[in-house]
């Protein structure tokens, strides 16, 4: 890719309408200072001392942040939160991002899903981190709330240009992207062939069909060969990677995407071809790495870029999050150059 074919994509992202649809967390975190710490006089325990406290979207609203930071031209949020204090955080977050909320409907009996990091306030590298604390709903999603959100995305579906489908929750049918809701996205993108889908699940991502999937290849080889590698020596190799993209293309009826960490992402472009990616220097944290490629291949493919070049965005915008330590990283549009300088570099 040429740097004004570079700029002729970024100029487009703020044409693009996108509605990130899934399980949408509050990420908070307690910034503590450890020379503040007091002992209880009842348990005799450790008091830490929170001095700071920072919300931000989290899971679904990681691929929010991203987009919103790439310049995407409207956001519109579809899941549920709870009826509580972090839904009014996540909330007023997701306002300040410019997003259209409508969809992100209340269920009062479900907790709205927090990600709770408590860290050392003056260390920024990873070594900083307490042990997390999550809040996660283990009951079933009610049928309201999964009619009310498919009856909403599909009244956005003419004004949309890509629905994203974060599956973040791993307790079956407890989450935003039900069976039902699964199903539903499936006849929709086959009446809306213009409309870009794409889905990330942790657990479940053979279960999608009739849109673009993104997986990593450890997860793409363990759901298609669910007995163990084909390798014979156990190891995950290329061979692996590319039979489980055909199964699984074959399966979609769709473009599969499978992330390789540093190396960069396979795609099933006419050919199981590894775009490349960069590499950057430690320390990174690789906290949200995917959603951030998420939102820069989506983006792109809104935007009128080649599955090829949507990979290239997706691995640019990678690079510049997992540099940034202790937060859930994003990417501007004026770092890109730069970093496509660098990606050429280096391949």
């Amino acid at each position: 890719m040429k740097a004004e074919r570079l700029q002729e994509i970024i100029r487009r992202f703020a044409d693009c309408r996108i509605a990130v649809l899934g399980d949408y967390f509050l990420d908070k975190y307690l910034d503590v200072n450890p020379a503040l710490a007091e002992i209880s006089m009842e348990t005799g325990k450790t008091a830490h001392q929170v001095v700071s406290i920072r919300c931000a979207p989290g899971a679904a609203g990681t691929v929010i942040n991203n987009l919103a930071a790439l310049g995407a031209g409207k956001l519109y949020v579809l899941g549920f939160t709870g009826d509580d204090g972090e839904g009014f955080e996540l909330r007023r977050s997701l306002r300040q991002l410019g997003c259209d909320i409508e969809g992100l409907l209340i269920h009062p009996d479900r907790f709205t899903p927090t990600y709770l990091k408590p860290r050392v306030c003056d260390t920024a590298d990873l070594s900083g981190e307490h042990e997390r604390y999550d809040t996660k709903n283990r009951m079933r999603t009610s049928d309201e709330v999964q009619a009310g959100i498919l009856a909403h995305l599909e009244r956005l579906l003419h004004r949309v240009d890509a629905v994203v489908v974060v599956d973040q929750v791993e307790q079956d049918e407890c989450g935003v992207v039900t069976r039902t809701v699964r199903d539903g996205l499936a006849a929709f993108a086959g009446r809306h062939p213009k409309v870009v889908f794409w889905a990330d699940s942790r657990r479940r991502i053979g279960s999608f069909r009739n849109v673009i999937i993104k997986v990593n290849s450890h997860e793409a080889v363990e759901e298609t060969f669910p007995g163990g590698l084909p390798d014979g020596d156990g190891v995950l190799g290329d061979d692996s990677v590319k039979v489980a993209m055909a199964e699984l293309r074959r399966r979609t009826g769709k473009p599969v995407f499978v992330t390789a960490g540093r190396r960069g992402i396979w795609i099933d472009d006419a050919q199981p071809t590894l775009v490349r990616g960069l590499s950057v220097p430690e320390p990174t944290d690789p906290t949200g790495a995917g959603d951030s490629a998420t939102a820069g291949a989506v983006l792109s493919l809104c935007a009128g870029a080649a599955i090829h070049e949507a990979a290239l965005l997706a691995n640019l915008v990678a690079s510049i999050t997992v540099q940034q330590l202790a937060t859930t990283g994003t990417a501007s549009p004026d770092q890109l150059g730069p970093r496509l300088e660098l990606w050429h570099t280096q391949v």
